[in-house]
Protein backbone atom coordinates (compact mmCIF):
# COMPACT_ATOMS: atom_id res chain seq x y z
CA UNK A 1 0.00 0.00 0.00
CA UNK A 2 1.43 3.14 -1.01
CA UNK A 3 2.41 5.62 1.95
CA UNK A 4 0.56 9.17 2.02
CA UNK A 5 1.61 12.37 3.19
CA UNK A 6 -1.37 14.79 4.32
CA UNK A 7 0.11 18.48 3.81
CA UNK A 8 -2.20 21.08 5.50
CA UNK A 9 -1.16 24.47 3.92
CA UNK A 10 -2.50 28.05 4.02
CA UNK A 11 -0.83 30.47 1.44
CA UNK A 12 -0.11 33.23 4.75
CA UNK A 13 2.28 30.90 6.06
CA UNK A 14 5.73 31.59 4.58
CA UNK A 15 7.07 27.86 5.73
CA UNK A 16 4.24 25.83 4.54
CA UNK A 17 5.83 27.58 0.97
CA UNK A 18 8.68 26.10 2.17
CA UNK A 19 7.96 22.77 2.61
CA UNK A 20 5.73 22.93 0.01
CA UNK A 21 9.05 23.65 -2.63
CA UNK A 22 10.30 20.41 -0.80
CA UNK A 23 7.35 18.08 -0.44
CA UNK A 24 7.55 16.51 -3.33
CA UNK A 25 11.08 15.35 -3.55
CA UNK A 26 10.31 14.04 -0.22
CA UNK A 27 7.44 12.06 -1.96
CA UNK A 28 9.36 10.80 -5.26
CA UNK A 29 12.79 9.99 -3.06
CA UNK A 30 10.24 7.48 -0.56
CA UNK A 31 7.44 6.39 -3.76
CA UNK A 32 4.90 8.36 -0.91
CA UNK A 33 1.74 9.95 -2.00
CA UNK A 34 1.20 13.71 -1.65
CA UNK A 35 -2.25 14.68 -0.55
CA UNK A 36 -2.86 18.52 -0.36
CA UNK A 37 -5.24 19.63 2.28
CA UNK A 38 -6.08 23.34 1.74
CA UNK A 39 -7.47 25.02 4.86
CA UNK A 40 -7.99 28.45 7.07
CA UNK A 41 -5.04 28.86 9.14
CA UNK A 42 -7.11 32.00 10.76
CA UNK A 43 -10.07 29.47 11.65
CA UNK A 44 -7.21 26.74 13.14
CA UNK A 45 -6.03 30.11 15.28
CA UNK A 46 -9.05 30.93 16.30
CA UNK A 47 -10.03 27.53 16.98
CA UNK A 48 -7.18 26.38 19.29
CA UNK A 49 -6.45 29.47 20.59
CA UNK A 50 -2.27 29.84 18.82
CA UNK A 51 -1.49 33.26 17.05
CA UNK A 52 1.15 34.21 14.26
CA UNK A 53 4.82 33.79 15.09
CA UNK A 54 4.63 37.49 13.55
CA UNK A 55 2.39 38.99 16.29
CA UNK A 56 4.92 38.06 18.65
CA UNK A 57 7.33 41.28 17.93
CA UNK A 58 10.73 39.61 19.34
CA UNK A 59 9.85 36.15 17.10
CA UNK A 60 8.73 37.77 13.95
CA UNK A 61 12.50 39.10 12.97
CA UNK A 62 14.46 35.69 13.90
CA UNK A 63 11.40 33.56 11.90
CA UNK A 64 12.06 35.82 9.25
CA UNK A 65 16.03 35.28 9.17
CA UNK A 66 15.50 31.77 9.97
CA UNK A 67 13.05 31.51 6.94
CA UNK A 68 15.64 32.78 4.27
CA UNK A 69 18.07 29.96 6.12
CA UNK A 70 16.09 27.35 5.16
CA UNK A 71 15.36 28.61 1.72
CA UNK A 72 19.49 29.02 1.22
CA UNK A 73 19.37 25.80 2.52
CA UNK A 74 16.89 24.50 0.01
CA UNK A 75 18.20 26.42 -2.82
CA UNK A 76 14.71 28.35 -3.51
CA UNK A 77 13.55 31.80 -3.72
CA UNK A 78 11.78 33.32 -0.88
CA UNK A 79 11.59 37.31 0.31
CA UNK A 80 9.17 37.92 3.13
CA UNK A 81 6.07 39.98 2.34
CA UNK A 82 6.12 43.28 3.28
CA UNK A 83 2.07 43.35 2.96
CA UNK A 84 2.00 40.05 5.27
CA UNK A 85 -0.21 39.72 7.09
CA UNK A 86 -2.64 38.67 4.02
CA UNK A 87 -6.14 37.37 4.40
CA UNK A 88 -6.11 34.14 2.63
CA UNK A 89 -9.54 33.13 3.13
CA UNK A 90 -10.44 33.73 -1.10
CA UNK A 91 -7.33 32.40 -2.01
CA UNK A 92 -7.98 28.96 0.02
CA UNK A 93 -11.67 28.87 -1.43
CA UNK A 94 -9.98 29.15 -4.98
CA UNK A 95 -7.23 25.99 -3.78
CA UNK A 96 -10.23 24.28 -2.46
CA UNK A 97 -12.45 24.87 -5.71
CA UNK A 98 -9.99 23.69 -7.92
CA UNK A 99 -9.22 20.66 -6.16
CA UNK A 100 -12.54 19.56 -6.45
CA UNK A 101 -13.96 20.37 -9.86
CA UNK A 102 -10.62 20.92 -11.95
CA UNK A 103 -7.70 18.84 -10.01
CA UNK A 104 -5.36 18.86 -13.02
CA UNK A 105 -4.94 22.79 -12.63
CA UNK A 106 -4.47 23.07 -8.93
CA UNK A 107 -0.61 22.55 -9.12
CA UNK A 108 -0.41 25.44 -11.43
CA UNK A 109 -2.70 27.37 -9.01
CA UNK A 110 -0.66 26.52 -5.94
CA UNK A 111 1.92 27.40 -7.63
CA UNK A 112 1.22 30.93 -8.81
CA UNK A 113 -0.36 32.37 -5.53
CA UNK A 114 2.74 30.92 -3.48
CA UNK A 115 5.15 32.44 -5.60
CA UNK A 116 2.99 35.86 -5.65
CA UNK A 117 3.00 35.94 -1.83
CA UNK A 118 6.77 34.41 -1.14
CA UNK A 119 8.71 35.39 -3.86
CA UNK A 120 7.54 38.41 -6.17
CA UNK A 121 5.68 39.17 -3.23
CA UNK A 122 2.39 41.03 -4.02
CA UNK A 123 0.16 42.36 -2.19
CA UNK A 124 -2.48 39.66 -2.74
CA UNK A 125 -4.77 41.25 -0.04
CA UNK A 126 -5.52 43.69 -3.21
CA UNK A 127 -8.44 41.99 -5.44
CA UNK A 128 -7.11 43.52 -8.68
CA UNK A 129 -3.26 42.06 -8.21
CA UNK A 130 -5.06 38.73 -7.37
CA UNK A 131 -6.79 39.03 -10.32
CA UNK A 132 -3.84 39.85 -12.22
CA UNK A 133 -1.77 37.14 -11.03
CA UNK A 134 -4.22 34.32 -11.77
CA UNK A 135 -4.88 35.77 -15.60
CA UNK A 136 -0.94 35.81 -16.02
CA UNK A 137 -0.73 31.89 -14.38
CA UNK A 138 -3.35 31.62 -17.58
CA UNK A 139 -6.61 31.12 -15.60
CA UNK A 140 -10.04 33.07 -15.98
CA UNK A 141 -10.04 34.85 -12.98
CA UNK A 142 -13.48 35.74 -13.12
CA UNK A 143 -14.87 31.66 -13.17
CA UNK A 144 -12.23 30.95 -10.40
CA UNK A 145 -13.53 34.21 -8.11
CA UNK A 146 -17.58 32.48 -9.37
CA UNK A 147 -16.23 29.46 -8.25
CA UNK A 148 -14.74 30.15 -4.67
CA UNK A 149 -17.69 31.48 -3.82
CA UNK A 150 -20.08 28.55 -4.16
CA UNK A 151 -21.55 27.57 -1.35
CA UNK A 152 -20.20 23.92 -2.27
CA UNK A 153 -16.90 25.30 -2.39
CA UNK A 154 -17.14 27.48 1.69
CA UNK A 155 -18.64 24.22 2.94
CA UNK A 156 -15.60 22.06 1.93
CA UNK A 157 -13.23 24.66 3.15
CA UNK A 158 -14.12 24.81 6.31
CA UNK A 159 -15.01 21.19 6.87
CA UNK A 160 -11.46 20.32 6.43
CA UNK A 161 -10.14 23.00 8.73
CA UNK A 162 -12.59 21.43 11.65
CA UNK A 163 -10.93 18.25 10.38
CA UNK A 164 -7.40 19.58 11.03
CA UNK A 165 -8.28 20.93 14.09
CA UNK A 166 -9.90 17.72 15.29
CA UNK A 167 -6.94 15.82 14.41
CA UNK A 168 -4.57 18.40 16.58
CA UNK A 169 -3.25 20.41 13.95
CA UNK A 170 -2.59 24.35 16.26
CA UNK A 171 -0.72 26.07 12.89
CA UNK A 172 1.09 25.27 9.22
CA UNK A 173 2.37 23.74 7.73
CA UNK A 174 1.24 20.45 9.11
CA UNK A 175 1.75 16.96 7.94
CA UNK A 176 0.26 13.65 8.86
CA UNK A 177 2.04 10.27 7.91
CA UNK A 178 -0.31 8.04 8.98
CA UNK A 179 -1.25 8.52 12.60
CA UNK A 180 2.07 10.33 12.53
CA UNK A 181 1.62 14.39 12.94
CA UNK A 182 5.14 17.08 11.85
CA UNK A 183 4.37 20.72 12.54
CA UNK A 184 6.53 23.02 10.86
CA UNK A 185 8.81 23.09 7.30
CA UNK A 186 11.94 22.25 9.22
CA UNK A 187 10.09 18.96 10.29
CA UNK A 188 10.86 17.18 6.75
CA UNK A 189 13.33 15.37 7.92
CA UNK A 190 11.35 13.22 10.48
CA UNK A 191 8.47 13.30 7.38
CA UNK A 192 11.05 11.49 5.55
CA UNK A 193 11.87 8.89 8.15
CA UNK A 194 8.42 8.23 8.70
CA UNK A 195 8.27 7.47 5.19
CA UNK A 196 11.09 5.21 4.87
CA UNK A 197 9.85 2.99 8.70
Amino acid sequence: MTKTVEFYFDFGSPAAYLAATQLPHVCADTGAELVWKPMLLGGVFQATGNRSPAEVVPKAPYMTIDLQRFARRYGVPFVHNPHFPINTLLLMRGATGLQMKEPARFGAYVDAVFHAMWVEPKNMNDPATVGAVLQNAGFDATALLALAGTQEVKDRLKAVTQEAVARGVFGAPTMFVGDQMFWGQDRLDFVREALDA
